[in-house]
């Protein structure tokens, strides 16, 4: 570096978010330092989007490493806040100007139904760690838990994540049928085709495999499915053409890997036997001026596991208020916190959305929006004062002993390349 950066921002999360605001600031000389959790910085790209999307992910791990490998950019992995760091120091004593949170949701919200969580793990799964599981469990190195794909499963959900649940059970049973007939196919081709068509291909159908299959309830509409968004500030019209685009994106899933759907469908109990989960009470509903309303009438339906996926929400760390679930922001725009003045957030962890694009979006947003008013620096003025050299020397050798910590020798490239699996997808 020709020239000594004269502000320091940390950003808490590597992954597309906080690698894109650590981009946008190194573009305007500033030091930002980005701790990471994990090995590498893919976030939900690697661990949430499953691991079919091959061309996705390759782009999104390419964009996120030139961003991490830019001047100004310092990498500390196996780092976590909360764990590794505590946020108030962080924020207060490390002598940065700013912190942004980019820590995205990897917590699923609970399946509202008392006494569920007794049987997780006995009948009851969550949406993240399944699909954690879904992208390694091939690898050899790993060592996390573990999930049998079974036969009729209950899926409850209605979100594009829990599409892709119900498609992780379908694909594995359709794989696995075929194996039992001697048949290899490919997970992608699989995806990409449609189960029908790989089938037809070796003479086969469905009904012949003998798969029930998986049901995804929602306890709204098809229609009201967030499959397709709805832009701001839609006529009436739109929305309306919003509404039969979800639809049709439903029936498309639905012929494509075969699963069934029952909406307006709401969890209200639980089946239990022998203290194992074996299916859900459902309410019907009825969906009016946009509310969902319980009915009186009752199903009960059994299945041989429960899959929760009706969102993800940020994991709670020590010292951020919580309204309810989420965050206690006092600005859900830029994502202030009222006891962290100089604290930003920006991605999953404000927007509730898995969305690649939106995570990207809301970060520039939120950088251009420090570089630009919080810090003035395309005004010329120093709004805040800037680094001293003691100040930025003790940032980066306390940078240094977290990466020494680790393991890591400042090599961005040299890292991954070591903590990357070699079957890894």
């Amino acid at each position: 570096m020709t020239q000594q950066a004269e502000y320091a921002i940390a950003v808490i999360g590597g992954a597309t978010a906080g690698a894109e605001a650590a981009g946008i600031f190194s573009q305007h000389g500033i030091l930002s330092v980005v701790f990471e959790q994990n090995d590498r910085p893919y976030g939900k790209i690697e661990d949430g989007l499953p691991k079919w999307h091959v061309a996705l992910r390759r782009k999104e791990y390419a964009t996120i490493d030139r961003n991490l490998t830019q001047p100004y950019v310092h990498f500390v992995p196996r780092t976590q806040v909360g764990r590794d760091l505590d946020l108030r120091e962080l924020v207060d004593d490390w002598g940065f100007h700013a912190v942004v949170l980019t820590n995205g949701a990897w917590r699923d919200r609970t399946l509202s139904i008392e006494g569920a969580e007794a049987y997780v793990g006995r009948g009851l799964v969550y949406q993240n760690p399944f699909i954690y599981w879904f992208n390694h469990y091939h690898e050899q190195s790993y060592d996390g838990e573990h999930y049998e794909i079974l036969d009729d499963t209950i899926v409850v959900g209605g979100g594009l994540a829990s599409i892709d649940v119900v498609k992780v059970i379908q694909l594995e049973l359709a794989l696995r049928a075929l194996r039992e007939r001697g048949i290899e196919a490919e997970l992608v081709e699989l995806e990409t085709k449609g189960i029908p068509k790989v089938l037809a291909r070796h003479d086969l159908n469905w009904e012949e495999l003998g798969i029930q299959g998986c049901t995804l309830f929602y306890r709204r509409r098809a229609e009201d499915m967030p499959l397709v968004s709805v832009p701001e500030g839609a006529s009436e019209a739109q929305r309306t053409k919003v509404e039969r685009g979800r639809a049709r994106v439903l029936e498309k899933a639905m012929t494509k890997y075969l699963f069934r759907v029952k909406t307006q469908h709401a969890p209200v109990g639980l089946l239990v036997e022998d203290e194992h989960l074996v299916g859900l009470k459902f309410a019907r509903t009825q969906v009016e001026g946009g509310r969902v309303q319980l009915t009186d009438e009752t199903v009960q339906v059994r299945g041989s596991m429960v899959i929760s996926s009706i969102g993800s929400i940020p994991e709670r760390l020590e010292g951020i208020q919580m309204r309810g679930e989420l965050y206690d922001f006092q600005d859900w725009d830029l994502g202030h916190l009222a006891d962290f003045p100089t604290l930003f957030s920006a991605g999953n962890v404000v927007t509730g959305k898995g969305n690649i694009v939106d995570s990207r979006k809301h970060a520039r947003h939120v950088a251009g929006y420090m570089t630009e008013q919080y810090l003035a620096l395309s005004e010329g003025v120093k709004k805040l004062e800037p680094l001293t050299p003691e100040a930025r020397q003790s940032i980066l050798k306390r940078v240094r002993d977290h990466q020494e910590r680790v393991g890591y020798d400042g090599s961005y490239r040299d890292w991954i390349e070591a903590v990357t699996p070699p079957d890894q997808i």
